[in-house]
């Protein structure tokens, strides 16, 4: 999968493999998502720009779908690119229209040009969602550009309902970004944003003021924007994570491994500190060993443990294992984990000269990971 940024982006790379053939009855059709923070970031703009760029080099396309929203911009940029004529449908007294999708796909571009992937129907088309429109395109062999605003990706719908104090109602599941062969992220300040919706480039002058109040506050702007740029950065890492074992971790992850020490405590507290430093997700972890039972203040000094973690927003991990530096590595290469957090050895100097420390099989098994060993106090 290809993943890019406004800046470092390649507009021809789904189309720069030399002799392409268009075998219909063969191939699955590309699909490329620009996604933005917010309505007003230039979604639909860039997405046109590329379409225009595409069919100059003799590639067929065709604007599926597109929204205006009563840009004069966007509508100009769409000028010279052949649109297929939307689906009327009469809902009462009402004519309503929607995309075409069955044209579309007799029209058989080389690329079709589809906006707002997270729309729902018209009640009583055949298919629910946009989204579910776009898969029927890609399946027919067809190519898809098409725009998403990062709210509304499913699994991060309650956090932005959080953020924003708006939940939004049109979702797509993650599936669909995750199959996606390109993502771009079409990225602005939220300065340059709330610009463009004082100058009325987003939405009509009677809804200007309304927006800053809510949705397009600042503050909602700026998590917004980091939340987009986060979601194709996990993105590389998953890809990055396939490919010949090896790791790509953008992000900081923070590992803690308790044990039935005392200082277990103590560690999980610098753990949590390392964190919220790194602003990072949280885990610990107790590797149990299966053929020893806990004791009673044992398994009460792991739950107290586990208290801690989640205290720190953590997430306590437990596994059994005889071979503790297997687990460990196999759990830190399973949640791409950046830091760990260990305490000083406990065993005798006979038992590290005849088996290794801890600290030294994680270096040879973790070579990308950073470890800090931290010393046992007296007191917790």
């Amino acid at each position: 999968m290809i993943h890019s940024s406004e800046l470092e982006n390649n507009p021809d790379a789904i189309y720069a493999q030399p002799n392409r053939t268009y075998d219909r009855t063969r191939r699955r059709g590309k699909h490329k998502i620009f996604i933005g923070m917010a309505p007003g970031v230039g979604k639909t703009f860039r997405m046109l720009e590329e379409g225009h760029t595409i069919k100059s080099e003799g590639i067929d396309v065709v604007v599926g779908l597109l929204e205006t929203h009563g840009r004069k911009e966007t509508a100009t940029k769409a000028e010279g690119l052949e649109v297929v004529p939307r689906k009327q449908m009469l809902r009462g007294e009402i004519t309503l229209t929607e995309m075409d999708t069955e044209a579309v796909i007799a029209r058989s571009p080389q690329l079709a040009l589809i906006d707002e992937l997270a729309h729902t129907n018209i009640p009583g088309s055949l298919r629910e969602k946009r989204y579910q429109d776009v898969e029927e395109i890609l399946n027919a062999g067809i190519d898809v550009f098409s725009t998403l605003n990062i709210q509304h990706i499913e699994s991060l719908n309650d956090l932005v309902a959080r953020i924003t104090g708006v939940v939004v109602r049109e979702r797509v599941p993650d599936r669909i970004l995750e199959e996606a062969d390109e993502i771009l992220v079409v990225d602005v300040t939220p300065e340059t944003l709330e610009e463009r919706l004082l100058e009325g480039k987003i939405y009509a002058p009677e809804k200007i003021e309304q927006s800053l109040k809510n949705f397009f506050q600042r503050r909602h702007l700026i998590a917004l924007r980091e939340l987009a740029l986060r979601e194709v950065a996990d993105n590389v890492e998953e890809d990055g994570a396939t490919l010949k074992g090896q790791s790509c971790n953008i992000h900081e992850r923070v590992l803690v491994c308790v044990s039935t020490y005392p200082n277990s405590l103590q560690l999980l507290r610098r753990g949590g500190r390392i964190s919220s430093y790194m602003n990072a997700p949280f885990y610990a972890l107790f590797v149990e060993n299966p053929d020893r039972f806990l004791t009673k203040a044992e398994s009460l000094h792991i739950e107290t443990c586990q208290k801690l973690c989640q205290e720190f927003n953590g997430q306590f991990l437990r596994v059994q294992s005889q071979n503790i530096a297997k687990a460990i590595s196999d759990v830190a290469k399973q949640y791409r984990i950046t830091q760990i957090v260990i305490g000083e050895s406990q065993q005798s100097r006979w038992k590290l000269l005849l088996r290794g420390s801890l600290t030294q099989q994680l270096v040879r098994s973790l070579k990308h990971v950073d470890l800090h060993i931290i010393a046992t106090e007296k007191s917790q």
